[in-house]
Parts: structure tokens; sequence; C-alpha cells
């Protein structure tokens, strides 16, 4: 079942943060990946996560969460410079 105003509200107040620093690899993760599995696209909020994610130092991340992260671009067909 998808709801696509939840997932509006929800990508809009992830994109107001001036800095995702209290987000973790883990919380990227499932963001993403719950969009794409919901079919949700929301290129904003893409492209704010891979600017985040690409701006920290991917040690920190798991595979896991690293692999989750691409997938969920590929899967979405979402980009990033």
């Amino acid at each position: 079942v998808s709801h696509p105003r939840l997932f509006e509200k929800v990508a809009d107040e992830v994109i107001a943060y001036r800095h995702l620093g209290s987000f973790n690899p883990q919380d990227f993760s499932n963001i993403v990946w719950a969009y794409a599995t919901a079919d949700e696209s929301h290129p904003g909020l893409f492209n704010k996560i891979a600017d985040d994610v690409a701006s920290r130092h991917l040690g920190s991340f798991s595979p896991q969460a690293l692999s989750n992260i691409i997938w969920a671009f590929a899967t979405a067909g979402v980009s990033h410079p």
C-alpha cells in the first residue's frame, strides 16, 4: 500500500534539514530503500542524501548499508553527478 502524501511529507522534512549529521549510514539506507521499494520517486530527497553520503568517509558505512543505498538508487532510476 502506497501513501504518496506521506512519502512527500517525509521527503520534504528530510530535505529541510540543513545538515544530515544526525543521520547514521543505516538511516540513509533505510530511507532510500523504503522509497525505492514503494516505487516512490523523490529526486530532491535522493539528491540530498547522495550529497551527504558522498561527503562522508565511506568506511563508516557497513557493506550492507552501501549496497542497499546503491540498490535503491538503481531501482529508483536515480543517478547522482
